[in-house]
């Protein structure tokens, strides 16, 4: 299909939101009638189950409850007269990019035609959108790309498991000229070490820097990460293009090898102009210094990647941030119509094809406070706050996805949403992932203008083995601030007190309400070392999340992050009390 045609469809399934809705959900449970999931709940029904005895019949559900059918399947014991989700055939799983345990959920991606095509749709209309804005240009084609293929493990029953960014280059009929436009070869998006692989994403974008027109990753922090190695190892990229050899250990001898072909010898005039800039350590609009030609960075902002935006912004000056589409591991959901418009305006316009959706209200001042009933896309009204739960072409039935969005209009008869944040897990959760991210946007503006700290990362805990239960922040500054200079703790602590009070003021009704009635203990900021959070990240990854896909966790649910990051507290200040260290 061509831009114009895909396009075209976009506007033909909008326009007609509701009736496609109903034509996608009659197609899924035609489709899926045979598998036990949905014969357990529609047993007795006719063959014909129209939206409202569907959403009768079949409960609300969430990834627990599909846990034990997964495991089954990753096992192998799977019955092909009777499919336990979906009658397709299991490829492989995908891991989730959800980070608020260890261990990421195991999605099953299933061979489903009906759901190739309303992909196709959803992905091609991004890219569609994307070249109607910059149209291809024959001399500067290039793309720096922090793309990373995932590691893939094995289930028992032998099903590969992987990230979904890494199944169209892990497939045996992987398809790689669609990576061609990528300043890096195949070998370093392939590679095991995640810092090499960015590491050589940077030099191979550097010497091909006159023929980069974007810069890309699949989230902000992709890029904060890429760009905060460029400012800690610039001199060691320019020794690289200078001599065309790594002097960096690289051990992965394929992506080496292929990174010294990139760079084609010598380039002492090109490491001479580069060395020039980075010299100046004037990081603010670094990015069309170092790329001339560069005209866009594309990446999802919007969400818990909200936080990156500003430094964002910072490196790449009059160069635009173009936001991305809404994705779930599960399946696509929005696709974002105006990709100029910076996170706080971007509004994503459900794809009535590709799921069949429904919005559980949500009531954003009684956290984990939900109406019984959902409503489908007719039934909702503007500015009111939804769970998205979603039917997929593969094997979720009427499945709480988790994200919580805000409806502010519709685009002809198809709803516009903004991403607001994901939802609390558990009735015990105070403080919402969206009132920390304010709080801390208030704290982060009152520390900078009280001692030049630059916060990089932050997440909270709350605490409930005490009694009262007790919220901890965990702050992560950029190096060089005053907590890193010992002689300087005490000040530092009493410009931390004297500012953290913003923080609690701004963790919403729930939060406060409980600590007014002295059902929660003051408010603990940890300041931690340098790095912790990406300690934090390689954890992760160790334990199975998909590095392409990490996305730090701003609420801490789980036991074995609160450890690792206890361990590297600086400084614990109690908003109440007098520090201790």
């Amino acid at each position: 299909m061509t831009d114009e045609e895909i396009l075209r469809t976009l506007e033909d399934t909008t326009n007609d939101a509701v009736r496609h809705q109903l034509e996608t959900l009659r197609k899924i449970l035609e489709h899926q009638a045979g598998v036990s999931y949905l014969r357990s709940h529609l047993q007795g029904y006719s063959a014909t189950v129209d939206a409202e005895t569907f959403r009768r019949a079949v409960p609300l559900s969430s990834y627990d409850d599909y846990v034990d059918y997964i495991d089954r399947m990753a096992d192998g014991l799977i019955d092909l007269d009777q499919p336990l989700l979906s009658v397709d055939t299991l490829l492989c799983f995908f891991y989730s990019s959800g980070t608020s345990t260890m261990k990421p959920k195991l999605i099953p991606y299933f061979d489903s035609k009906l759901s190739r095509a309303a992909s196709f749709i959803a992905h091609q209309g991004g890219t569609a959108i994307l070249r109607r804005l910059f149209p291809p240009r024959t001399s500067v084609n290039k793309s720096l790309w922090f793309l990373y293929a995932d590691n893939i493990t094995t289930t028992k029953g032998g099903f590969k498991v992987m990230a979904a960014t890494t199944y169209p280059m892990q497939s045996s009929n992987a398809n790689w000229s669609q990576f061609l436009a990528c300043t890096s070869p195949r070998e370093v998006i392939l590679g095991s070490n995640m810092e090499h692989r960015m590491y050589c994403h940077l030099l191979c974008g550097l010497r091909n820097s006159d023929v980069v027109d974007g810069i890309r990753a699949p989230y902000a922090i992709g890029l904060i990460k890429g760009f905060h190695l460029l400012e800690c190892r610039w001199k060691q990229l320019c020794d690289d293009i200078e001599c065309g050899f790594l002097s960096l250990e690289i051990s992965d001898v394929a992506m080496r090898d292929s990174v010294i072909d990139v760079l084609g010898g010598p380039q002492p005039e090109l490491s001479r102009r580069i060395r020039s800039i980075c010299e100046e350590k004037n990081w603010v609009g670094i990015l069309p210094k170092l790329w001339p030609n560069v005209r866009y960075i594309k990446c999802v902002t919007t969400g818990s990647m909200k936080q990156y935006y500003p430094k964002l912004k910072q490196y790449a000056g009059e160069v635009p941030v173009l936001g991305g589409d809404y994705f779930a591991s599960e399946c696509s959901v929005g696709i974002n119509l105006d990709i100029m418009q910076p996170p706080e305006m971007t509004r994503f316009v459900l794809l009535p094809t590709a799921a069949y959706f429904e919005f559980l209200p949500f009531v954003p001042d009684a956290i984990n406070v939900f109406e019984e009933e959902t409503v489908d896309i007719s039934g909702v009204q503007v500015g009111k706050m939804y769970e998205v739960v979603v039917t997929t072409y593969r094997g979720f039935f009427r499945y709480r996805l988790g994200d919580i969005v805000r409806v502010v209009g519709f685009y002809n008869s198809s709803p516009q949403v903004e991403f607001v944040m994901r939802g609390p897990k558990t009735p015990s959760e105070i403080v919402t992932e969206k009132d920390l991210m304010l709080a801390m946007e208030c704290f982060q503006s009152v520390l900078r203008q009280a001692m030049s700290a630059e916060i990089t990362e932050f997440a909270s805990f709350l605490d409930l083995t005490l009694s009262p239960k007790q919220l901890k922040v965990y702050i992560e500054v950029r190096e060089g601030c005053m907590f890193m200079q010992e002689e300087k703790l005490e000040e530092s602590v009493v410009i931390l007190k004297s500012c953290g009070s913003c923080i609690e003021n701004g963790l919403g009704d729930i939060y406060m309400s409980q600590r007014k009635r002295g059902e929660i203990d003051p408010l603990v900021i940890c300041v931690v070392k340098p790095g912790s959070f990406d300690g934090l990240t390689w954890l992760a990854v160790e334990n199975g999340a998909p590095a392409s896909q990490y996305k730090p966790p701003k609420i801490i649910r789980n036991c074995q992050i609160v450890d690792f990051i206890e361990r590297s507290i600086l400084v614990a200040v109690s908003l109440d009390a007098e520090y201790k260290d």
